[in-house]
């Protein structure tokens, strides 16, 4: 008898320790029943600083841009999981004089108009802009004086209109003219964490809601959520705060940092969304991630009454396994790899740094070629060089060129480029003695890198740059060979960490003079870009 007690117990006793309870709350154990239902991040790619508004059964988005134009890209999705880039708020160069540089803006809809309103650093600071339609035209900027960065716009109940800033003052606002009907008051403190930016209202059960995101725009990024009755205040904390983050146990080790930056949504079948911003790494520790902070989508529990909780628990990962609204893909049309430069415009993934010189670049649609004039400009240069471009997407990546040049001074070179932050690696061609040859630039502040030369034979060349992740291949062909590796390139040196700043990688066409303009023009045949 004493044997089966023994063995009955040693049973139980090992169910009840074979049950591995997680001690901390944070962490919520997998549910292996679930299926993955999207991916993360929802846009891939340097699209930081999400703003979102619904409109019936339409979502529309928008991303900082910085320095690069057209600015402020808009996508358009039915599920808030599939999106699709329809135009830009920053489209003619005439809408801001002079250098751009915009951060976080916000996008909102009110009695048949759009809004959008976001902050120039470099001068004339906040504004805001409307259209009819999000794919544009937009207005003029309607300038504000509100001090600080990333403004948001918040149209009440009562007919009255807010503007609030990142030092968490607000007016009201006459959304006609920009003019303050009310002196700034503080409204809230935070809760203490560095770099505070980012408010966002909203009313929901009674309560002015405001949202916004501390820690710095790195490891330590975070959304935290305060209320009030009154939207002057004052405005209560959530004991939970924050209410998003990866600084955490939770996050730790997730593909996915510096989460933050975030949007509060109800769609239309009454679930709750939120959209914010975080970067996948390329190298383990220290990260150090390259494509920028790409826009991400989690789901938020928000009963009446209570505070929003973000996917459970405050974490979201690269497969997502939330219920969505149904899923309508983007047309594959709109994902293709290959640019023939056969149509009348680039298409909305392509931009330069700064409004463009005009005669520096020319769209032949007939013949299918895009031909660039180097100025004296190069990249990093204060200015508007001679590149033009798109954003890396992918982590693994390949891009490719056809290009005819044929330099005439040793000042002129053209070719591949990828560019962050004014730090840039090149694939490039130009000539010395006379003789046509190819080698790979690596610059990285004042320090200049340049591989062996290699002689080319006359004709039209292919240029190559891929990453594996780790690291960057420049490559190159001509007659129809096989691709040969010229250099390669940790991507640690390229990426934000390393450069600084808030941009991610661009990959694009160059073409300089190097303190003279060009003689010799760069031809483009095409262009050819895969994740």
């Amino acid at each position: 008898m004493r044997y089966v007690y023994l063995m009955l117990f040693l049973y139980i006793s090992q169910q009840l320790f074979s049950q591995q309870v997680n001690p901390n709350p944070w962490v919520m154990a997998h549910d292996t029943t679930e299926e993955i239902t999207y991916h993360n991040p929802v846009i891939p790619g340097f699209y930081p600083d999400p703003g979102v508004c619904c409109v019936g059964n339409d979502y529309y988005l928008v991303n900082s841009s910085f320095e690069y134009f057209p600015g402020v890209p808009v996508f358009h999705s039915k599920d808030l999981v599939n999106w699709e880039q329809i135009g830009h708020c920053i489209h003619r160069e005439d809408q801001i004089k002079g250098e751009i540089n915009i951060f976080a803006p916000t996008i909102r809809y009110h009695d048949g108009t759009f809004y959008m309103i976001t902050t120039n650093v470099t001068h004339g600071g906040n504004f805001f802009v409307t259209a009819e339609n999000p794919a544009g035209p937009w207005s003029d900027p309607v300038w504000i004086d509100m001090p600080e960065i990333d403004p948001d716009l918040f149209f009440d109940d009562n007919e009255k209109t807010y503007v609030i800033t990142s030092r968490f003052e607000l007016a009201e606002i006459d959304i006609t003219t920009g003019r303050l009907l009310s002196e700034r008051r503080k409204i809230w403190n935070s809760t203490g964490g560095r770099y505070p930016e980012a408010p966002h209202i909203y009313r929901k059960d009674g309560f002015y809601y405001l949202m916004a995101a501390e820690g710095g725009t790195e490891e330590a990024h975070m959304v935290t959520i305060a209320r009030s009755h009154n939207i002057w205040g004052p405005y209560i904390d959530n004991p939970a705060n924050p209410i998003a983050t990866h600084v955490n146990y939770a996050g730790m080790g997730n593909p996915i940092q510096g989460i933050g930056h975030a949007d509060i949504i109800q769609a239309h079948d009454k679930t709750w969304w939120m959209v914010l911003h975080g970067y996948r790494s390329v190298t383990g520790y220290p990260p150090h991630h390259i494509l920028g902070r790409e826009t991400c989508l989690a789901p938020v529990s928000w009963p009446k009454g209570t505070w929003p909780v973000v996917n459970g628990n405050g974490t979201i990962s690269l497969n997502m396994t939330a219920p969505t609204l149904p899923q309508v893909p983007v047309p594959v049309k709109q994902r293709k790899p290959f640019t023939d430069f056969e149509n009348p415009q680039l298409g909305l993934e392509w931009n330069y740094i700064q409004p463009p010189v005009d005669e520096n670049f020319h769209l032949n649609h007939k013949e299918g070629t895009l031909t660039l004039n180097g100025s004296a400009l190069t990249i990093g240069e204060k200015g508007n060089p001679t590149f033009v471009g798109r954003r890396l997407t992918g982590i693994p990546f390949e891009a490719t060129i056809r290009m005819k040049f044929d330099p005439q001074s040793e000042n002129e070179e053209a070719g591949l480029t990828l560019v962050n932050n004014g730090s840039h690696f090149d694939i490039v061609v130009y000539t010395k003695n006379g003789k046509r040859f190819l080698s790979v630039k690596l610059q990285f502040g004042q320090t200049i890198y340049l591989s062996e030369a290699v002689e080319l034979t006359p004709g039209h060349i292919d240029l190559r740059i891929e990453g594996t992740g780790p690291e960057f291949i420049f490559s190159y062909a001509q007659n129809n060979e096989e691709f040969e590796i010229v250099e390669k390139a940790d991507a640690r040196f390229l990426s934000t960490e390393t450069v600084g700043w808030f941009t991610g990688l661009y990959i694009g066409l160059y073409a300089t003079g190097k303190g003279k303009p060009a003689k010799a023009p760069a031809v483009f045949d095409w262009f050819e870009y895969r994740d």
